[in-house]
């Protein structure tokens, strides 16, 4: 089955986090830079310090240099830019090119149109090929992660308690194609899913860590519907 964007958590799949709080502490997140895609492409984000714990960004590398301390938000990639998020995810599934407006026909299909000034969204792009992926970039990820909450509640415990959003720190995705949300939840990707919906029960093996909201958790989890 397909899911939207912020459908997906109840019908979610979609979008993000970041913590201002996350900036200057020990355990400060990996940042995206210019590491290969899957075109095999790369991007103008990179610098003399890639591969270094300054950048571990080399060759997409996040996660091999990801601190070691601090929570497991404060690991989680960091875009800084929508050309740089797209490129992360595209070394997973299809988000080359990135564009600003959705496909003719998919104007509601998610982004502008599912958050309001809560969810502190200032950019968002659409992607793929099988399916409508939307990213998102976000300023205030404990903002975002309380309007999602309250999104969520406001369904009276309604809609799939697997599903969630992928988030990073600073931005988050969802897709129509359960597939790209699933290849971004792969160990190597180094992304989570944000899920606030409270029969939510991952089976044992898989990842339940503390979300920078209570209530929410940040999950490697992920079933639909």
């Amino acid at each position: 089955m397909r899911t939207s964007l912020i459908a997906s958590a109840a019908a979610v799949a979609a979008l993000l986090t970041l913590t201002a709080c996350g900036g200057g502490e020990s355990g400060a997140a990996p940042v995206i830079g210019a590491g290969s895609g899957a075109d095999g492409g790369t991007g103008a984000d990179g610098g003399p310090h890639e591969g270094t714990l300054e950048n571990p960004t080399k060759n997409g590398g996040v996660n091999g240099n990801a601190p070691k301390d601090g929570t497991a938000f404060q690991k989680l990639p960091k875009a800084g830019t929508m050309a740089a998020a797209a490129r992360f995810i595209n070394g997973y599934t299809p988000c080359a090119p990135v564009s600003l407006t959705p496909p003719e026909g998919k104007e509601n299909s998610g982004g502008d149109s599912q958050f309001g000034p809560a969810f502190s969204v200032t950019e968002t792009g659409y992607c793929g090929r099988r399916g409508i992926t939307t990213v998102v970039l976000i300023k205030d990820p404990k903002a975002f992660q309380t309007a999602f909450k309250a999104r969520i509640a406001a369904r009276n415990g309604g809609g799939n308690p697997n599903q969630g959003i992928v988030v990073g720190q600073d931005f988050a995705m969802g897709s129509e194609s359960s597939d790209a949300m699933s290849a971004l939840l792969q160990p190597q990707a180094g992304l989570l899913m944000l899920n606030c919906h409270p029969d939510f029960k991952a089976p044992s093996g898989y990842r339940k860590e503390p979300a920078l909201v209570k209530g929410c958790v940040l999950t490697d989890y992920y079933k639909d519907e």
